[in-house]
């Protein structure tokens, strides 16, 4: 089985793959100190009896001091079945179409891989993590940018400390858009405002692509934050909460020559 090990700033999501199936996924939270035993322990608990039937490993980190413990903790625990680091050298097949490819991080690539082998058309992703980050690509999966934004947690978390009478509030649709108390007000404040955010963004980057012959665009939305957006929005199409997982599985399968999962 393919274990597919996804380390963002905030989340480490890890699935498991038996061939084209994902059989189970999970989630635990990152932390930039961990050393390479912590990481495998909390993986290896979070797989429990599966952890023995992990024949392939396919990962990325967004966080460079993890990165090198990933790194670290492959060798040692897996060091046995055939693994992949997405790098700058790993064979994706997504051309890099920006100023700087070097700049590109390989959650981007992967989830470019992913949206163009799920629709075949050209792609905004969506992804609600740290950040919110927006990456287009074309109909031929050509990465062509994006676009960043602060991501919810984070501007809930400095807006909380920064005004003293506001405080951190469940992440929940509010009873309507017009606040009745303090909660809802901000409530209604993150939910609508970033999924105006997102949609606004959205709109600008499809009319470029469509004023560029681009063809029909697909909109999807992923990451751990997703949920609470997706359904407000009129502009993301699909929810695809594994796609940066079935990039990871993509990479594997063209880096790998016999795949072992």
């Amino acid at each position: 089985m393919l274990l597919c090990v996804d380390i963002g700033n905030t989340n480490i999501s890890l699935g498991l793959y038996r061939g084209e199936e994902l059989v189970h996924d999970w989630r635990m939270r990152t932390d930039a100190r961990m050393t390479a035993d912590e990481l495998a322990l909390g993986m290896r608990g979070m797989l429990g009896p599966l952890a023995d039937k992990v024949t392939g490993v396919s990962a990325l980190s967004t966080v460079p001091a993890v990165l090198r413990e990933l790194r670290v903790m492959l060798g040692r625990y897996y060091g046995d079945v055939p693994r992949i680091v997405v790098q700058q050298g790993v064979r994706t097949g997504v051309p890099l179409l920006v100023d700087n490819p070097r700049e590109v991080g390989g959650d981007r690539l992967v989830n470019t891989m992913a949206a163009h082998h799920l629709f075949g058309t050209a792609c905004v992703v969506v992804d609600f993590g740290t950040s919110t980050n927006i990456d287009v690509s074309t109909a031929k999966g050509e990465f062509i940018g994006g676009a960043f934004a602060p991501g919810i947690e984070i501007s809930v978390d400095a807006l909380a400390a920064r005004a003293a009478q506001l405080r951190k509030v469940e992440l929940v649709r509010p009873r309507s858009v017009i606040g009745k108390n303090t909660v809802e007000c901000l409530q209604s404040g993150i939910l609508y405002g970033f999924t105006g955010q997102v949609d606004g963004l959205v709109r600008r980057i499809t009319a470029e692509l469509a004023a560029s012959g681009a063809g029909p665009v697909t909109v999807i939305g992923t990451g751990g934050l997703a949920p609470l957006v997706v359904g407000e929005s009129e502009t993301i199409e699909h929810h695809v909460p594994e796609l940066t997982l079935l990039g990871l599985r993509l990479v594997y399968e063209r880096n790998v020559s016999q795949p072992s999962f």
